[in-house]
């Protein structure tokens, strides 16, 4: 099935689901929708950043939270997460991932109702070439400063999810 034909859950603004419909018609019409966010982190404190696929129909080439993805139909957020961060980053979890917080559906989001994971891990990476064209490990200093300056090579969710990150105070 191709990504356009994925079957997600449309939500409402109290992320109860509403309809299932496709990706595309999804995104064509701009319905509120699931996804998940992870920030994955070595034992050194630094995050590790995916560079958006040239190929990807959203926000291309842009640098991006760890792993993400839409939660499917009927699947939970937290299955979501453990599904993305092995696809995308080749991780097998485990341990737990922490729960982070929780994201309205908003413009910033893409229309995502988003929950927030941190997950630490410093094994290889084995990067999914068909998502991400790169990857690079950033001091949380260095990722304070691209999002103060509002760096556009981040995506908008990312450069929101930091702001909550560090509000938090992780």
């Amino acid at each position: 099935m191709s990504v356009s034909h994925e079957l997600l859950d449309v939500v409402d603004e109290n992320d109860k689901v509403v309809a299932v419909k496709t990706r595309g018609e999804i995104h064509a019409r701009g319905l509120m929708h699931r996804a998940v966010h992870i920030l994955l982190f070595n034992s050194r404190g630094e995050l590790f950043l995916q560079k958006r696929s040239l190929a990807k129909d959203e926000q291309p080439g842009k640098w991006d939270s760890s792993a993400a993805g839409h939660v499917d139909s009927g699947e939970d957020y937290v299955d979501c997460a453990r599904r993305e961060i092995g696809e995308e980053l080749g991780i097998v979890v485990e341990q737990p991932l922490l729960e982070l917080f929780k994201l309205a559906a908003s413009i910033q989001t893409g229309n995502e109702h988003s929950v927030i994971y941190r997950y630490c891990f410093d094994g290889p990476l084995v990067l999914q070439a068909e998502e991400i064209d790169d990857g690079q490990w950033i001091d949380v200093m260095s990722m304070d400063q691209w999002v103060a300056q509002g760096e556009s090579q981040l995506t908008e969710a990312v450069r929101l999810i930091w702001k909550r990150y560090r509000e938090t105070d992780h």
